[in-house]
């Protein structure tokens, strides 16, 4: 019997302390006063009295009753009930409201307090009690309360007297309870049946109708996987009955955490605590709490769960969770079993609250039980007396159940509840409650669930009646003659009296003796005590079970392979080693498998006879291995207890190195993390311990604790294994026996078992020691070491399975390692034997014996190590090389490596990877040749290699394999190959560095002629050191300056000085001459000017026919013979035959015939890098042509507008007029060359102008063809009227025209300044007359100007550049050859491909390409490409256009000739776009790979058009960056001049004959040219012919689509073949000598499908080929045969063109002249005038998704909702894709345009400031991303205008738009300021300013000053501020 109530409790308010109305509370009194002896009272209890603090209130409020929990330092609860109720008290302010002091701890408003207010104070009746009923507490509060307030004359004293001292409470289990308090009152207690069973009466039912299903169940599972969770309700009784009702949920789980249901707001600091807890507040602190990122908030009056981003809930598999969920559906909703059903029954009767209750408590217990079913067999008992001991395996459980991926359960059981639950009902021998009988038949009961489901939930109530029943153990509670309790209340209206009187002071005396007379007579009247449970031993229960096999190995565990695996043991120790290794791979497979792990361990330990087993070394060597297999495959928490099986084996099975040597397996699997865990070796110890335990109690004799040896009966020991008695029952017979054993016998119990504990552990001190020291780390140490270890010593230890701590061994220093492995064995001693109760003085001992065993065992692995290296090294294939190509020669010895799979791997062929063998390096590749290792899969040959001079990054990577980490290198190359090899354990890291130098040295040469087409040529000396006349270079040069010294030049000893030759030297621009010179200037240090030139150039007149016409046969000038730019009016000129005007050009340039050659070099000062306007190519129909350039030099509009406003009586000096003028009238020029700038082509319906003013026929117009239309049609129309003015014309009329150049004047026809002045009537026809097309057209960059006559219209245009280019390929080469396989989390290769922008940017190459071909063949217009610096986008654009208007070629010598002439003769930069230079650069730029891709794509849409194949654009992509050829070393002509590489063609090739195979080696080997290679292998075979090429010649013009959806993927990719590597060496294709197998396997990614299965025609030309070689005739070539074939009659061939192929051909041609159209518009928008759209509204974009398809208004691809979204603008309606939004260039058009202004503004607006304003406004609206108009940008510190402090920003100096930018960072987007360059004055170096920042150079600051003050910049460091001064300067001028 104890207590019902410990302590009565008066709490008031402490007026003393009162301010402001706030205060604490105070005890008032207390009863008793002294302490009881069992139970300390409280201190702080008026914290909980009044959990929202203690405030004075104007208003009377009814009483309130409330329970708080306190927890003692026992963990032990205490209920502190309180009855809150307020007193009437008079206030009388001590201090003037605004002296009051701060309140306390409370920011809450009160009144103000006036004169003698009326106030009302609280006060608290507490009870405080270890007992948990709450009601009762209720109701002797109430009926003390009544008694007060009623007056009914009951002295206080005794009705406390009496509830201190006169309520006894039985235990748990006893009868019921009645007693008065003495005031009339009768009550009734009823303890619970059981004692572990919480009592909830209906709280768990209302925090499920709070919160809902789902987030209760969270709740739940937050607070069983120990998170902080934080319950918030306005009442507090809701709060008191969720924390219950959560705590009540965790059964048989007990909250060990902080529990607080009410916590006091002036303890919130508590909620800021690391450890979890679960805690009720108040609302009103809900802002408080919102700071908090790690706690989980339920507030129950709205129902919402608020879990931070940050805290994860682990969640149970998810069987376990719907069944949860399910169960309490049905329980909340048992409609739902009948709402579907057609003929419903009446609604089922709904249960009470109280049941229902009991049926969600009963959900939760079974969903417990279900995931804890069979937990008993995993408990480890390691001690029975005097008090059981047992720990629980984890990792068994874990395993057994198949829960080692669930989260939730892996918590739960690190959790602190489950310690619990294992030390309370973990001992066996116990008495048992509800908890265990549901944990013994829930498995039965779950059967017959599967079964009939009806059964479920009859079993949920048929629990919750057992838990009611605990609640209610009196039936007869519910009858009517049950007792009838009398509990006293005050009426309502009781607690608003005014003149009630203050609770009086109670008399302590009283009180006191009241509770003395309650003790005497409980002592001599004592109630019968209850009858506790009898002992019983609890049942283990089903054993665990639901264990999942890998996915992927469903049929793993097999009977097959478990015999594969008992065939290979069998073979390795019957010596047959070829078959056990033979069936390695598939037994390697199999170990994947729980299953097979532990059978191998099992068929081990049955081999093993003795306790140790010597092996010989091949066996030793499988053995080790399939150990190291087993334990790789297993995790490292060792769920199957595979580690803990092998350990035994591990120190039993050895091998015998030499005389006292023996290596121990243990020393070969160290490398696995299991061996690290300190949880392992405790479970490993406490599992055999328990073995020991079981022996040491176990009745039969018989028991064997090794594997019995398999000569003995299985089924008999099987039998006996059955009927054996498990460990828990031993011990609860141990512990039933206990009490009735003699001391003697309890004594020498608990000694045996401390001896066993002692004796194991000792024994795993030597096996941790022997599996944590390194075998690696030994013989390695001083030589000493190894001379001090005699033989004696080494045998009597490394014979020894365990070594003797006292063995007299001299102390040496273990090293880190050592002390490493001393440190975790002693932890681990400590552990487990604090926890197995050894005594301290064997503690001691073992912690003496651990360092004596570490070096014990050191010096055995020192014997080990040293012997070991001695062994004869194991027989590895022989190393084969490769077949090589001619030239190709080793670079050094090959690296024995491991070929690794990687996400390039076929997964058709999943066994070819990984592959054994070698990695070659040789001049000219890298490659990699073995064998897969799986020798069941295939035994064929792997190859994978590449050209050196094709890797784009090497790097070092680590590589785990079966049992080891093992380095390794990855090589990935722009050829889309990836070598990742793991390198073998014999190649030290000396190799491996040596490798990868010879490589670098290799990859990178110092000097082109040394790359590998060039190799054999002797490297150029330097200059000083030059022999004499070693090339014909040098001997002309000294023929040169002999003639020069005869004709009367004197060496000048002046400084060096540059002339240019005069044009009319014609002698001197031969191609031999050319050679002479390896610069674009004459040096005149040797020579001086003099009369004595003319004699020079009249000596070399006399080759000067022979040198011109030599100089027109190359490859490119023959192409413009034959375009016909060799006769007038157009001509070839020499002037740049000593490569003086332009270094990149060829000698040879087709320019118009009115141009002299004096000209030409003023013009090409206008142009970046001299690259001036050269024809390329002409039509044949329309005679338009096509030329190319360089961009110009001109900074741009806004710097032109610039510098004419500011200084408008200032003329430009220098050269610069003359250079502009220069280059109008060669652009003049050309628009005079042009046809229809002449008027010769009249035909209207040609004009793209016309069709964009009348574009009713166009079916999709987007906005931006509507805008441009109606700036066009609005504009001609104030000008066809003769007075308005048209300014659109071009880009040079924004200069000011106010003083034009007199000259340019008198040289330009009225109806030029007609057109450039936009002045004059319109012409006939109207508004569309007056819009006339442009006869030139100049392609620019976007943002660029140019300085352009009449008839020449500006096309900025939007191309890829080379740092596009650059980060696209890079990310389609990860695509396309990932390092590792793809992974479900990752994206796919499609969705990487896209996000490259490969085919982005293949689309806007084809757009402009496509606009070409329109302006040429359609408008009759000639196009001028002046993009970049005229060498990569301009070359792609070109040549494009070209293909597709050309059908020359198109055909192999056309391709050939274009190539040549657009990449090879007008130059490219090849060194720095494929990375050939000395010096490294940053990655691929493959330009010209973008431009062959192209040509792949039009080959696709157009397969009868080319000549060639694909294979011959794969071919010539493979070869462009292998440098095996000649062809692409060299940036251009010049180049390959100095080099001493003239431009050949070899003529023998056109024969019709084969060249010998010895010559063409010889030929390649000299450095040829691919072309060449390409056309000697042509006329052997079809190799690269297309057998369908059938020219359709009345449409010789292609239009491609250019739709992203029209566009692949190219093949070349992602192709590759393993058999013999990359298919472009023809040399090293296999022969076919043997004749083909009628029946053969091919596979794709490892074989040529097109030489395994060539197609018909290549089939039946080789089978000519064998019948005229069986004939004995010289067979033909396979050309002479194929022109040979009758072609049937041409008539019958015909094709009629029929109405669907005309409708896709109109198709095809109206989607090409859209985009044409489009690239016009913006271009016409961007010439617009400013006032047309300068203050146009920006978009408002929001999403949506089209109804129906729809095309973007930008880019013209497909905008469907289903497919793609997009956004929309809310005022006009433009629709475009999300990533056009920001590229659109059609403004907004919801309001109106300005008006326009008057004419007279308009006419002098070149005076007038606004028309500055507003083209600034257009250009910027116009302008480029700021990421395209970067000229300088870099980190520089700021000093700040005011605080005068540095700050480091990401500066862009902007040469375009005039402006140096500052952003925050390098990523941002939006500039934080920026600098108007017009406004700086001056940049000037700086000295050192104060404060600098850390680490910079006292040269690094400089100023810039501008109008308005004095930027102070601080760079890195000295050059680069240098660098930054320069580029501003250079901005400036």
């Amino acid at each position: 019997m104890s207590r019902l109530v410990d302590y009565f409790v008066i709490v008031g308010f402490d007026h003393e302390k009162e301010r402001g109305g706030l205060s604490n509370g105070i005890i008032l009194q207390r009863f008793p006063e002294k302490n009881w002896d069992d139970t300390p009272f409280h201190d702080g209890i008026e914290w909980f009295c009044q959990p929202q603090g203690w405030a004075l209130s104007t208003e009377r409020s009814e009483p309130r009753f409330y329970v708080s929990v306190l927890t003692d330092v026992d963990a032990n609860r205490h209920y502190c009930a309180c009855l809150c109720f307020n007193e009437t008290v008079a206030i009388t302010p001590t201090k003037p409201a605004d002296e009051d002091e701060e309140s306390l701890e409370s920011t809450r408003p009160v009144a103000n307090i006036t004169h003698h207010s009326i106030m009302y104070a609280p006060k608290c009746l507490v009870i405080v009690s270890r007992q948990d009923y709450i009601d009762t507490f209720r109701n002797c509060l109430g009926i003390i309360y009544t008694v007060w307030v009623e007056n009914l004359g009951v002295p206080l004293e005794t009705l406390v007297g009496n509830l201190v001292g006169g309520v006894l409470v039985p235990p748990p289990g006893g009868p019921q309870v009645r007693f008065s308090i003495g005031a009339g009152d009768r009550q009734a207690l009823q303890p619970p049946a059981a004692p572990p069973l919480p009592v909830t009466h209906t709280a768990v039912h209302m925090l499920l109708r709070l919160l809902g299903i789902h987030k209760s169940v969270l709740l739940w599972l937050a607070v069983m996987s120990e998170h902080k969770v934080l319950v918030v309700s306005l009442a507090a009784a809701r709060l008191a009955a969720a924390c219950r009702a959560l705590a009540a949920l965790m059964y048989p789980f007990r909250y060990a955490h902080v529990y607080i249901p009410l916590l006091p707001a002036g303890l919130a600091e508590v909620l800021a605590t690391p450890t979890p807890f679960l805690i009720g507040v108040h609302s009103s602190l809900k802002d408080d709490i919102a700071d908090l990122l790690d706690v989980i908030v339920a507030d129950l009056d709205v129902g919402s769960l608020h879990i931070p981003q940050g805290v994860n809930i682990p969640v149970p598999e998810g069987r376990l969770l719907s069944s949860l969920q399910a169960a309490l559906a049905l329980v909340l909703q048992p409609e739902l079993r009948s709402a579907d059903s057609a003929f419903a029954p009446p609604p089922p009767a709904a249960s009470p609250p109280h049941m229902l209750d009991k049926e969600i408590r009963a959900v939760f217990m079974r969903t417990l039980a279900k995931l804890l079913q069979g937990y008993r067999h995993c408990l480890t008992i390691i001690r029975i007396h005097p008090t059981p001991v047992l720990t629980f395996h984890k990792a068994g459980f874990l395993g057994a159940r198949g829960l080692a991926s669930c989260p939730f359960a892996a918590r739960l059981l690190d959790s602190m509840f489950f310690n619990g639950v294992v030390a309370e009902r973990g001992p066996p021998w116990r008495p048992t409650d509800i908890w265990d009988e549901l944990l013994q038949n829930l498995p039965e009961q779950l059967r017959l669930e599967s079964l009939n489901p009806e059964l479920e939930l009859q079993h949920i109530q048929d629990l919750a009646m057992q838990l009611h029943l605990n609640e209610n153990p009196n039936p007869q509670g519910v009858l009517p003659q049950a007792y009838a309790q009398r509990v006293l209340r005050p009426p309502e209206g009781a607690a608003g009296r005014i003149h009630q009187p203050p609770l009086p002071t109670l008399d302590a005396a009283r009180v006191q003796q009241l509770l003395a007379e309650h003790a005497a007579r409980n002592a001599t009247h004592k109630l019968a005590a209850v009858r506790a449970p009898a002992p019983r031993i609890i049942p283990p229960g089903a054993p665990p079970t639901g264990a999942a096999e890998h996915s992927q190995l469903l049929l793993t565990n097999s009977a097959r392979r478990l015999e594969v695996l008992s065939a290979c043991i069998a073979a390795i120790f019957e010596c047959r080693y070829a078959d056990a290794r033979k069936s390695f791979p598939a037994v390697l497979r199999a170990l994947r498998a729980p299953a097979a792990r532990a059978a191998l361990v099992r068929d081990l330990a049955a081999r093993l006879p003795t306790n140790k087993h010597l092996l010989q070394h091949h066996q030793f060597d499988l053995v080790v291995r399939l150990m190291n297999c087993a334990l790789q495959s297993a995790s490292a928490l060792d769920e199957h207890s595979i580690a803990a099986a092998i350990l035994p084996l591990a120190t039993a099975y050895c091998r015998k190195l030499c005389t006292g040597v023996i290596q121990y397996a243990y020393m070969c699997i160290q490398e696995h993390q299991v061996w690290t865990s300190q949880q392992f070796w405790e479970a490993a110890f406490y599992q055999d311990v328990q073995r020991d335990i079981k022996a040491l109690y176990l009745p039969s004799p018989a028991h064997q604790p090794r594997v019995p040896s398999p000569r003995e009966d299985d089924e008999y020991l099987s039998l006996l294994k059955a009927q054996e008695p498990s460990a828990l029952e031993i011990a609860a017979e141990q512990m039933r026996l206990w009490p009735t054993l003699p001391t003697e016998k309890q004594r020498e119990s608990i000694a045996s078992e401390e001896s066993t504990l002692y004796s194991q552990a000792i024994h795993y001190a030597n096996r941790m020691v022997y599996l944590l020291l390194p075998l690696e780390g030994a013989g390695r140490r001083d030589a000493r070491d190894d001379d001090r270890a005699s033989n004696s010593i080494t045998n009597s230890v490394a014979e020894s399975d365990s070594a003797d701590a006292e063995s007299g061994f001299e102390e040496v220093e273990p090293g880190e390692a050592g002390n490493n492995v001393i440190k975790m064995v002693s932890r681990f001693v400590d552990k487990v034997c604090t926890e197995g109760g050894v005594s301290a003085e064997h503690v001691r001992c073992l912690h003496q014996m651990i360092p004596g065993v570490v070096h014990m065992h050191m010096e055995t692995l020192d014997a080990v190590a040293r012997e070991s290296r001695r062994l004869p090294p194991v027989q590895k294939a022989r190393i084969a090389w490769p077949a090589l190509v001619a030239g190709e020669a080793g670079a050094g010895p090959a690296l024995r490596a491991l070929l690794l799979a990687d996400g390039r791997a076929p997964p058709a062929l999943p066994a070819l990877l990984p592959a054994e063998g070698a990695l070659f390096l040789t001049n000219y590749r890298i490659i990699f040749r073995g064998t897969p290792l799986d020798p069941y899969a295939c035994e064929q040959t792997v190859v994978r290699a590449f050209p050196l001079c094709a890797l784009t990054r090497e790097k070092s990577v680590r590589t785990q394999l079966e049992h080891a980490t093992a380095e390794g290198l990855q090589l990935r190359a722009a050829t889309f190959q990836l070598l990742r090899v793991a390198l073998d354990e014999e190649v030290s890291s000396e190799q491996t560095e040596v490798f990868r130098k010879v490589l670098a040295r290799l990859r990178h040469p110092q000097h082109p002629t040394l790359h590998f087409a060039l190799a054999p040529r002797a490297a150029p000396a330097p200059d000083l050191a030059q022999p004499k006349h070693t090339t014909l270079k040098g001997f002309a040069k000294k023929t040169l300056l002999k003639t020069a010294r005869r004709a009367g030049f004197k060496p000048k000893p002046s400084k060096r000085q540059k002339y240019v030759l005069p044009a009319d030297s014609r002698a001197l621009t031969s191609p031999p001459l050319m050679a002479s010179h390896s610069a674009d200037t004459l040096s005149l240090e040797e020579l001086e000017l003099g009369s004595g030139l003319s004699a020079l150039v009249g000596e070399a007149d006399t080759a000067h026919s022979r040198s011109l016409e030599r100089g027109r046969e190359r490859v490119y000038a023959r192409d413009w013979t034959r375009l016909g730019l060799a006769a007038h009016p157009f001509r070839l000129t020499h002037a740049n035959a000593l490569y003086s005007l332009c270094r990149s050009y060829p000698a040879v340039l087709a320019v118009p015939a009115g141009v002299a050659d004096e000209s030409l070099r003023r013009v090409a000062r206008s142009y970046r890098h001299a690259r001036l306007p050269a024809l390329t190519w002409r039509h044949p129909r329309t005679r338009a042509l096509l030329a190319r350039s360089s961009a110009s030099h001109h900074k741009g509009v806004m710097g032109m507008l610039k510098s004419s406003h500011q200084n408008p009586g200032q003329t430009q000096s220098g050269t610069e007029p003359t250079s502009s003028l220069e280059q109008e009238r060669y652009l003049a020029a050309l628009v005079a060359c042009t046809p229809s700038s002449r008027g010769d082509l009249d035909d209207s319906s040609l004009s793209l102008d016309s069709l964009l003013l009348c574009c009713e026929d166009q079916p999709h117009h987007t906005p931006l063809l509507t805008k441009a239309q109606g700036t066009l049609v609005g504009t001609v129309g104030r000008g066809s009227g003769g007075k308005g003015a048209r300014t659109w014309g071009r880009w040079g009329s924004l200069k000011d025209r106010r003083a034009p150049d007199a000259d340019l004047v008198t040289r330009m026809s009225t109806a030029d300044l007609d057109s450039v002045s936009g002045e004059g009537g319109g012409s006939a026809g109207g508004a569309g007359g007056g819009a006339r097309r442009a006869a030139l057209y100049v392609f620019i960059d976007k943002g660029g100007a140019m300085a352009a006559p009449a008839g020449a219209e500006p096309v900025p245009a939007d191309y890829p550049d080379a740092r596009a280019t650059k980060h696209a390929f890079k990310k389609l080469l990860r695509a396309a050859a990932p390092s590792t396989p793809d992974s479900p989390e990752e994206a796919g290769f499609l969705r990487l491909v896209e996000e490259s922008g490969w085919l982005w940017q293949l689309r806007q190459v084809f757009q402009l390409a496509g606009a070409v071909v329109d302006l040429l063949d359609v408008q009759a217009s000639s196009v001028l490409l002046s993009l970049e610096d005229g060498w990569d986008a301009t070359a792609q654009i070109s040549a494009l256009a070209q293909i597709c208007l050309d059908p020359y070629y198109r055909t192999i010598d056309g391709f050939r000739i274009l190539v040549e002439k657009e990449w090879l003769g007008m130059g490219h930069k090849f060194q720095q776009r494929s990375n050939l230079a000395a010096t490294p650069q940053q990655g691929f730029t493959p330009t010209f790979l973008m431009f062959l891709d192209a040509v792949h794509q039009i080959q696709k849409q157009f397969p009868l058009a080319f000549e060639f194949n694909e294979y011959y654009l794969r071919f010539v992509a493979y070869h462009t960056v292998s440098c095996r050829f000649r062809t692409f070393l060299f940036d251009s002509e010049a180049q390959r001049i100095d080099a001493g590489l003239e431009e050949r063609r070899a003529d023998a090739a056109r024969l019709g004959v084969e060249t010998d195979g010895a010559g063409e080696e010889e030929a390649v080997r000299a450095g040829g040219g691919l072309f060449e290679y390409i056309e000697r292998l042509h006329q052997r075979a079809p190799t690269f012919y297309n057998l369908l090429y059938t020219p359709d010649l009345d449409n010789p013009v292609l239009r491609p689509v250019s739709a992203i959806s029209s566009l692949e993927v190219w093949g070349y990719y992602v192709s590759e073949e393993l058999a013999h590597g990359a298919p472009y060496e023809p040399e090293l294709w296999p022969a076919e000598t043997e004749p083909r197998a009628p029946r053969r396997v091919v596979a794709a990614g490892y074989d040529s499908i097109s030489r395994c299965m060539p197609d018909a025609f290549t089939g039946l030309l080789e089978r000519l080929r064998q019948l005229e070689l069986e004939l004995g005739h010289l067979p033909q070539k396979w050309k002479v045969r194929w022109e040979q074939l009758e072609l049937p009659n041409t008539l019958e061939l015909q094709r009629n063109a029929s109405m669907c192929s005309g409708v896709v051909r109109r198709a095809t041609c109206a989607a090409h002249r859209r985009g044409t159209l489009e690239v016009l518009a913006r271009a016409r928008l961007a010439n617009a005038p400013p006032h047309a759209h300068a203050h146009a509204p920006q978009h408002r974009w929001l999403p949506a998704a089209a109804a129906a398809p729809a095309r973007c208004d930008h880019c013209s691809e497909l905008l469907w909702g289903p497919l793609e979204t997009g956004v929309r603008c809310v005022d006009c309606g433009a629709a475009v894709h999300e990533r056009c939004a920001e590229p659109l260039a059609l403004p907004c058009t919801k309001y109106k345009a300005p008006p326009p202004p008057d004419r007279e503004r308009d006419r002098n607006v070149a005076n007038s400031v606004a028309s500055l304003q507003a083209s600034q406004q257009y250009y910027e609206q116009f302008s480029s991303n700021v990421a395209e108009n970067r000229t300088h940008e870099g980190h520089l510190y700021k000093r700040g205008a005011l605080l005068k402090g540095w700050k480091q920003r990401w500066f862009v100096l902007d040469s375009i738009k005039h402006q140096l930018r500052y952003y925050d960072a390098m990523e941002d987007s939006h500039c934080k300021g920026f600098i108007e360059l017009s406004e700086v004055i001056t940049v000037t170096q700086a000295p050192p300013a104060p404060g600098p920042p850390k680490k910079c150079d006292d040269r690094s600051f400089f100023d810039l000053r501008t109008s308005r003050r004095t930027y102070n910049f601080c760079a890195s460091d000295a050059n680069a501020a240098q660098e930054w001064i320069e580029k501003l300067q250079a901005c400036l001028q």
